[in-house]
């Protein structure tokens, strides 16, 4: 599966732990941030998948699973260390629920927002891999 569990630098101190995100960490250069936050426990978000974006997800605080699947595998990832990361290259539908109370994910994107690299439904998605 196009996917990699990116392990963050973290630098420990007894003041509180500190993890960095630059030089070649991820394997792109970061067009797009943001971060999904007061997610109730019940709601799911993603349900898409990319052509061409690589994302990076950080669970910053609290946790939830990443549901990832690519037609041949489908697989539950849980999040819950604010230093380790799922990469979702291209041509991975996502979806994201069970987010604790509380809980931050953070994405960093290959690319900015463009509709038309993503793909909504699921049959789209599994023709769209599968070249029909």
């Amino acid at each position: 599966m196009n996917i990699e569990i990116i392990q963050l630098p973290k630098i420990e101190d007894v003041r509180g732990n500190i993890s960095v995100i630059e030089k070649d960490i991820i394997p792109f250069p970061i067009k797009r941030v943001y971060y999904l936050y007061d997610v109730p426990s019940s709601a799911a978000r993603g349900g898409h998948a990319h052509k061409e974006q690589f994302e990076l997800l950080i669970p910053i605080s609290g946790s939830f699973d990443v549901v990832v699947n690519d037609t041949n595998e489908k697989r539950t990832i849980t999040l819950n260390k604010p230093n380790i990361g799922l990469l979702i290259k291209s041509n991975v539908w996502r979806e994201l629920d069970n987010f604790s109370s509380g809980a931050v994910c953070l994405v960093i994107s290959s690319g900015e927002f463009l509709e038309s690299d993503y793909i909504r439904e699921f049959k789209d998605f599994e023709d769209f891999v599968s070249g029909k």
